[in-house]
């Protein structure tokens, strides 16, 4: 049997996420939008390395930050097929505005959805400077969760 998508404007919804309260605000309303629409999901972390990263450095913080993430993303995939949702994670090593935008583009995703000011002490990062810098170069619309 094939399924058909609906035809949306947000077939591919990137997630930022950090962990935080606000982080899970904005993936509860990524994944209803997402069920809504049949849209297909990426729920996006960024690990921030040490300065100035030695490559080794940048691997073990995407080694921390994979062990750090696996949980939640667990939690969100089992969520997201049990809604039938088609859903991916992904960590990146770098400054969260610049990576979440990159990957914006590269995945070509339709709406970018961030909690509003997410504090996460594993990676020391708000979403507040994060949001702000996302929503002005973002190439697609993007959803601030309060």
């Amino acid at each position: 049997m094939t399924v058909h998508r609906r035809h949306t404007m947000f077939q591919k919804i990137l997630i930022g996420f950090d962990g935080s309260p606000q982080a899970e605000k904005a993936v509860e309303a990524a994944l209803s939008l997402a069920r809504y629409l049949d849209s297909t999901v990426m729920v996006f972390a960024v690990a921030r390395p040490p300065e100035p990263a030695m490559q080794v450095e940048v691997s073990a913080a995407l080694d921390d930050a994979r062990e750090h993430f696996e949980a939640d993303f667990t939690r969100i995939v089992k969520s997201a097929q049990s809604a039938d949702i088609d859903i991916e994670t992904e960590i990146a090593v770098g400054h969260p505005a610049e990576q979440i935008i990159h990957k914006a583009e590269t995945w070509k995703a339709d709406l970018v959805i961030l909690g509003r000011r997410g504090k996460s002490t594993f990676q020391k990062w708000i979403i507040g400077s994060i949001s702000e810098k996302v929503l002005r170069y973002a190439h697609c619309p993007v959803m601030v969760v309060h």
